[in-house]
């Protein structure tokens, strides 16, 4: 017999009451939260598992302060873009860029220009590394958003609570980074 597979709210549930099964938290987000600070920039693998440490060591303390009227995952994708910010600034460093896998999802969200034909766009790739570039461009208010919509596939209001801004915001960031991403990629990095 096959076991329910529980929400987030049950889980932090039972985790109030059984500490042990905050190890269901930990395996439902570990991969999940762990691509999203890489994406942020944290790619050095030592230095991502220490963020993502610290995210689950804060859910854990707050896990009592946590709203079950909201969303668990807009929840710690929060405390995760926080503890990513947190790193730079304690590193004092720059963020080294995005991991950016070669797909054609990537394009869904390039505009389209007037003269190519909904076949070469299908058929258009962007460089990996130029994209990893390109977004490394962007300014970080546009690329969090870019990066939350496009690669970790958060609807508005998702992102809305993860970056805590108003809905209609996400949509003006999200399309000043998709046209401030257009103007970067060149045509060198577009191939058809």
């Amino acid at each position: 017999m096959e076991s329910p597979v529980l929400t987030d709210a049950e889980i932090v549930a039972r985790t109030l009451r059984d500490t042990s099964a905050f190890a269901l938290l930990v395996e439902r987000y570990e991969a999940k939260l762990l691509r999203y600070v890489r994406r942020l920039g944290v790619r050095n693998v030592e230095d991502g598992e220490d963020v993502l440490q610290e995210i689950f060591l804060k859910v854990y303390k707050n896990l009592n302060a946590f709203d079950n009227s909201l969303s668990f995952s807009s929840w710690i994708y929060r405390i995760a873009h926080n503890e990513a910010i947190s790193f730079y600034r304690r590193k004092s460093v720059r963020p080294e860029g995005h991991q950016i896998p070669d797909s054609d999802d990537v394009l869904m969200w390039l505009p389209e220009n007037d003269t190519t034909s909904a076949e070469q766009l299908f058929d258009t790739s962007v460089n990996a590394s130029a994209l990893k570039s390109a977004l490394a461009a962007l300014d970080n208010k546009y690329r969090d958003a870019i990066i939350l919509r496009y690669f970790e596939y958060k609807e508005y209001d998702e992102i809305s609570d993860i970056l805590k801004i108003p809905i209609g915001s996400v949509g003006t960031l999200i399309h000043r980074g998709k046209k401030q991403l257009a103007e970067v990629i060149s045509p060198e990095h577009v191939t058809i």
